[in-house]
This record gives C-alpha cells, structure tokens and sequence, in this order.
C-alpha cells in the first residue's frame, strides 16, 4: 500500500496538504500518516489541532512513498526541527519529496533545491536560507517537479497534490477531473 507521511509543525498552515491527504486517503486509499515534533499535539495556524501518529525522531523514511514538509511560520524561526537528516535519506531512497510553502525552507536549508528546479512562495524566497540553488528557481503559481522533488507555494494546494499524486503514479483521469473541477473556479463567466 503507498503512504504518504506528512510533517507538521505548530503553526502549521492546515490548507497547505489537506486536500493532498484526503484526496489520497479518501479516493485513493492511500495511507495517511503525520508526524511531528516530539509526537506531541500540533495546532495550525487555523486553530485545528491534530494529534500525529509519530514523533519526527522515530520516522524510517524506508515506511514511506513520499514524504510531505507542511508550511508554516516555524520554519522561518530558530525553533524549527532539522529536516536534513530526514530530507536527505529520503532522497537517497528515492522516496517522493513534497514541500510546500515555508517547508521549501526546510528543503533549501537541507540543500535539497540546490541543483533542481524548484518553486516557493516569491522569487527570493529562500535567499536567506543561504541556498545555491537561486539560479533554478521558478517564479509560477503552479507545483514544480524535478526528480523526486515536488515544491509550491503557499497558495498552490491544488497544483502540489496533483504534482504529488502524479510523483507516485496515480494520476488518472479521476484526478484530471478532480483538478479541473478546482481550476473552473478561476474560469470568467461567460
């Protein structure tokens, strides 16, 4: 069975992977996983609290498909976790990427947008991250895929869980639907 272990954080910005999680568990009988600091409670930045079904520490990226970083404002802080370790065995065994807002600065501190191409929240983003991997950014509203690397911003959460979907081979003409369905809300009446 594909699983997908999604990382939050306090603060986590809730609408960021929502939608990946239930269209994968809901329609696609994916395993939904989350993981956080400590194993211990988290609430978003919408007030939603959720309880995780493992600490951040004990995760075995080898359990995983893919491995989601949520956005939200730690990432920016001292306080946020060290996403290298994790990050980087994940890629390693090829396992999918998937970060999105704020948790692309978990992905460029770990050195994972150094050599790919990536998108994030604004060109000059992650500058402060201290990167090398300005030179590839995308300035696009839509989920960039490199490899196994899928990035997004913040207001991308429709874009990323199809870019997402598609990283683990289920794509179909059911999420083509799904995702057309979102996209008509941007169509002009006519």
């Amino acid at each position: 069975m594909t699983t997908i272990l999604t990382i939050l954080t306090e603060g986590f910005a809730d609408w960021e992977t929502t939608l990946l999680n239930a269209v994968a568990h809901s329609f696609y009988k994916v395993e939904t996983k989350y993981a956080t600091p400590g194993g211990k409670p988290v609430t978003s930045s919408g007030n939603m609290t959720v309880t995780p079904h493992l600490a951040l520490e004990a995760v075995d990226v080898a359990d995983y498909d893919a491995i989601i970083v949520c956005g939200g404002t730690i990432w920016q802080s001292p306080e946020a976790p060290d996403m290298a370790p994790l990050l980087n065995a994940a890629k390693a065994q090829g396992k999918l990427i998937g970060l999105i807002c704020d948790g692309t600065v978990a992905g460029a501190r770990a050195g994972l947008l150094d050599t790919i191409r990536h998108t994030s929240n604004g060109d000059g983003y992650l500058d402060f991250t201290g990167y090398q991997g300005k030179a590839l950014y995308r300035d696009t509203p839509a989920a960039v895929t490199d490899g196994r690397v899928v990035t997004a911003g913040g207001v991308s959460p429709v874009s990323f869980m199809a870019a997402v979907m598609d990283g683990l081979g289920l794509a179909d003409e059911n999420l083509d639907y799904y995702v057309g369905m979102h996209a008509a809300q941007f169509a002009k009446a006519a």
